[in-house]
């Protein structure tokens, strides 16, 4: 996305959002009332910016991305183009009567992002779901449960085939619950209840 400084803002920001004057707001993107975008983060064109929707410092929404109320992103995480968070679980037009749903005839349910998580181009995930720190969604993939730290998903519906490092980098088993990541040289460790943790 060159060519474009840091705090300019070519989308529709509505009044009452909060945008970091330090953020980049791209062309065609749009940004509703009650949400937050956090410092240096990024909001590719044509994204989506739900009401009440938060976003984290230094995050990237890249092109054509939507993100529905009341998701949350935390700090440094990325959402590929053309991903979606969605916010209805059991998504209607109508009423059983036939009567057309009107806002309080649902209740919104919300993706969660943790710090530096991953969400891939096109990928879908399916509210409510909580994706751990550092999880990689895979381009495609359909997430329709929570997702583990340091997780890496795949397919649909996705599930998950390896471990991924703050790096992105799959990680590589060393001995018996160990892992390396062979871009940075970390280690981490499975405990016993299938939970990833680096070593100090």
């Amino acid at each position: 996305m060159s060519g474009c400084s840091i705090g300019v803002r070519r989308g529709q920001i509505d009044h009452g959002a909060f945008v970091d004057p330090t953020a980049n707001v791209w062309d065609l993107a749009q940004i509703r009332s009650s949400a937050i975008v956090g410092a240096e983060s990024n909001i590719g064109r044509a994204a989506y910016i739900g009401s009440g929707v938060v976003v984290g410092r230094r995050c990237k929404v890249q092109n054509l991305a939507q993100i529905f109320e009341p998701a949350v992103l935390e700090d440094g995480t990325f959402v590929g183009p053309g991903a979606i968070l969605t916010n209805d679980r059991f998504p209607r037009a109508v009423n059983p009567d036939g009567s057309l749903k009107r806002v309080s005839d649902w209740q919104p349910v919300g993706v969660y992002v943790e710090t530096g998580a991953s969400i891939g181009a096109g990928a879908v995930c399916v509210a409510p779901v909580r994706i751990g720190r550092w999880a990689m969604i895979a381009a495609g993939a359909v997430l329709a449960g929570d997702a583990k730290p340091y997780g890496l998903y795949v397919g649909v519906p996705a599930q998950q085939v390896g471990w991924v490092g703050p790096a992105g980098v799959r990680l590589v088993p060393n001995q018996e619950g160990s892992f390396q990541c062979p871009a940075t040289n970390r280690t981490f460790l499975l405990d016993g209840e299938g939970f990833l943790s680096e070593l100090p």
